[in-house]
């Protein structure tokens, strides 16, 4: 009873609280936001270049080009979502 107290019970409430399947959804929930962020921050970016050099930017090497970054952050938090209420 003594190790159940002292390290089982501890092992089931972190097992609980800590699944690697929760670490791994939060991880692709930061991806996404960060890959999101840095395409919003590429499209913002091109429109001063655009507006303060009146010349067009060719965006079409750039890494997020054509890519719904938008779409797929919003999956990841819904998946995060509907995997934390369950």
């Amino acid at each position: 009873m003594l190790w159940l107290k002292h390290r089982g019970i501890i092992s089931v409430a972190n097992y609980v609280l800590n699944p690697n399947e929760l670490d791994q959804m939060v991880t692709h929930l930061m991806t996404t936001a960060r890959n999101d962020g840095y395409a919003q921050g590429d499209i913002e970016c091109t429109q001063h270049v655009i507006n303060a050099l009146k010349v067009d930017w060719d965006t079409s090497r750039s890494a997020t080009h054509g890519v719904d970054t938008v779409a797929a952050h919003v999956a990841a938090k819904a998946e995060y979502n509907t995997y934390i209420f369950l």
